[in-house]
Order: C-alpha cells, then structure tokens, then sequence
C-alpha cells in the first residue's frame, strides 16, 4: 500500500524530550520505518516549523516526510495550531490529489492526534480513501485531569466526536483508552481496535550497569533513580523528587535520582522551566543535592541511562500509553509507574514492577526502599519485563497488527464500493 500517515504537531525528525516531542514522534517514526520494512511505501505528513526546510524530505527507505504550511513557519505550541489546519488540509489535499494523478494515490489515511484527524476527514471526503485514527490523548480525559490548565480549545470534543464516528477505524492504545472512547465519546467498540505501542530493540543493546555509569559519569556504588521523558507537569516529577526526599528520610545510603528530558541539552531553566518549578521542589524537601537535571539525550545514549539505573520511575497523572516504562522494561529494569492509563497494562504489579497511585510519594517511596533492599526481586523484576517487552511491545509487532487492520478496512471498501455503485445506478435508473 502507499500510505499517508499524517502528524501535525509531530515529526519523526524532531528530537523526543520537548514539550511537543514524546510519544507522537516516536510513535510516527517507528510505525512508518516498519510499515516500510514490510513493503509499503509510507509519506509522513507533518507541519513545516521553518522556511528553509524541505518541503519533501527523503528520510528512510520506503519513507518520506512532507512539510505542509499551517501558519506562521516557526515552531507553535500544539495547543495554537488549531485555527491553522485548514491551511494545513488543503495542503494535505492538494498534495494526495497530485499523487493520485500521478497513479500513486494513497490507499490507506492514519491520522494522529485529533486535529490531523480534522484534515485527514476531508481527503477521506473528497477523495475516497479509508482513515484510520490514533488520538494519542482525549480531550475530554485530560480536561478531566488538567482542568483550567488544558489550553485547547472546547472546539477539541465535537471534533473527537466526529472523528469517532466517521473514521473506518480507531486505535486504542490500551484497554483503559478504548473504555474511555467507549464513554465518553459513545464509540462503538466494533471499530476500536487495541494496538500498543512499542520500543525498537535495536536501540537498547543490554550494557552492564556499572559499564554504563561509567560512561556517564555517574557514581557506582549508589542506588541510582530514573525518570525519563518530558518535563511537563502532569508527568508528576514533583511526586518522584517527594518519594526520594522521604526514602532518604528511613536509609542513609547513597541515592541519586536523574531527571533526563528538556528543551536542551543543558537544564537551562529558561529553555525548560519547569525545571525551575521542579528544582524549587528538591530544594524545599532538602534532597537538591541528591537529584540531578540531566537535560535532553538523543535516543542511541538513552539506553544507558536506563540501564545505569537500579530503576525506572514514573508516576503521571494520567497517561494514554506511556512508552517510557517499555523502554525500561526492555533494558530489563524493574519500573515503578503509577496505575494509570497503559501504565496498567505494560507493567505487571510484582512481576516486572510495582503499580502504585499517582499523587502519591509515599507509596513511591515504599516501593523504591523495598526494590533497594531486595536487590534479588529487583533484578528478577528487570528480567521479566524484557522478556514481557520483547514478546508483547516491539515496533514490528505494532506495525504488523497495523498493517493487517489496513488490510481488513480496504478489503471492506472493496466490497462496499461496487454495491454501492450498483445502488447508484439503481437510483439513476429510477429517475429516468
């Protein structure tokens, strides 16, 4: 199939660990590359944030990546870019019309996030093709736990509505998303299918701890905490620097948490500043000296990380998958993650980790004294989640459920285009 995968606000060529760079760009980036290696041929439609970017960038075999103007060419926060897309749609428009002119029309639109959806709807319209939706997040779940600090507009639910109803198919990337769509968007669970996301083994060679802490300057001997991915208050650092400072309060040992991910390279406050916020928090619990602000990592140093920890923590408010604790899980580290969102399907309590609540350091900081003290659990834990992320999160698995839901939704179309062709007909007969 030539397939269009269109992302607004997410490129696969930007560097994870911003405020508008996570789980979308990682997501977009390893399902084009592995819907490539299957065979297909893979346009990535994204936003162009600069005037002297490509307008087609040839970025891997099988996989290229289309800027399409919206607005100003600067990067936006995501929240602003909605009064721009219908630039953005007519571009998108125009483009598949001139390759299907070309005979290489696109077969199969998967749109992500909500406002790609929006443009994606009018190809579908006005060209025929089959969409697919990923939400990534729901506007009504995260007003829900962002209240007044949500900054998209209300406009977000009636479009997730019609995108619920109209899309072929919507993913879910966990049972708790699907439930929601279900809810709170009266979906019909016969056209919501359940495909997680993933981790890319080839990024996350094993490498033995104190091999990776020597190369990373870290200390050798001290029980070592990790929290990795975006610097932004709902991911609940606050909670984890809380949970250290009242582990240090019950063992007197060496304990080190480090906080990778940022605007930069460097924690410059002003690039990312809710390091600022978070900083004033280990200062005010009095274990500043114990937590360390990394900044941002590119993604073939982030397996070290991982693997120069004794654990991964993360405990957001609320969290639609969360790659981060596969990622983990396949460096065969035990995570301690909050019992939200996919966070409770990937990590299994006791198993390969511990599920605690989020908003709570208390229960962060048992969990952290017990995997401290029982170092044999702890590695049993690590070992059980790569063999659970190996078996049931990697990319080409995502790719290969993905493909086969294409497949279904455009054998269906086979079918349901000739009747409904002979119904046009039918009807024209009538007339006469």
């Amino acid at each position: 199939m030539n397939i269009a995968l269109i992302s607004e606000h997410a490129s696969p060529l930007a560097v994870a660990g911003g405020i508008d760079a996570g789980g979308q760009n990682i997501y977009v980036a390893n399902v084009a590359r592995q819907l490539a290696r299957l065979g297909h041929a893979v346009d990535v439609f994204t936003r162009r944030e600069a005037a002297a970017v490509r307008r087609v960038e040839e970025w891997e075999d099988g996989v290229r990546v289309v800027h399409l103007n919206a607005g100003p060419r600067e990067p936006l926060p995501k929240e602003s870019l909605l009064p721009h897309m219908g630039e953005f749609a007519s571009g998108l428009l125009r483009f598949c019309l001139a390759e299907s002119e070309r005979g290489h029309g696109y077969a199969m639109l998967h749109a992500n996030f909500f406002m790609s959806g929006l443009a994606a709807l009018a190809v579908r319209k006005a060209l025929r093709i089959p969409l697919v939706t990923t939400f990534h997040a729901l506007g009504r779940i995260r007003r829900l736990h962002q209240g007044t600090s949500d900054g998209f507009p209300d406009e977000r639910f009636a479009i997730e509505e019609r995108l619920v109803r109209q899309s072929d198919r919507v993913i879910a990337e966990c049972p708790q998303d699907r439930d929601d769509m279900v809810e709170f968007y009266d979906g019909d669970p016969a056209r919501i299918s359940v495909v997680p996301c993933g981790f890319d083994a080839d990024e996350f060679p094993l490498v033995d701890r104190n091999v990776a802490r020597a190369r990373l300057g870290m200390a050798s001997d001290a029980f070592t905490i990790l929290q990795l991915g975006r610097l932004v208050p709902r991911k609940g650092i606050d909670n984890v620097i809380r949970a250290v400072a009242r582990l240090r309060e019950r063992v007197r040992d060496d304990v080190r948490l480090y906080v990778v991910g940022g605007n930069a390279d460097d924690p410059d406050e002003r690039a990312t500043p809710e390091i600022a916020r978070l900083r004033g928090i280990a200062r005010s619990e009095g274990v500043d000296e114990w937590v360390t602000f990394v900044g941002r990592r590119d993604r073939p140093l982030l397996h070290l990380y991982y693997q120069a920890a004794d654990v991964f923590v993360t405990t957001p408010w609320y969290e639609p998958f969360g790659i981060t604790p596969v990622e983990a899980m396949a460096c065969a580290r035990p995570v301690i993650g909050a019992a939200v969102g996919g966070i409770r399907t990937t990590v299994i309590d006791g198993v390969t980790g511990c599920l605690v609540p989020p908003r709570d350091p208390a229960a962060v900081a048992e969990k952290l004294e017990f995997l401290m003290r029982h170092t044999a659990v702890a590695e049993a834990m690590g070992r059980a989640g790569r063999k659970r992320a190996f078996s049931a999160f990697t990319w080409q698995g995502v790719a290969r459920s993905l493909a086969g839901i294409y497949a279904d939704i455009a054998s269906e179309w086979r079918i349901a285009e000739p009747a409904s062709r002979r119904l046009r007909l039918a009807a024209s007969a009538t007339t006469r």
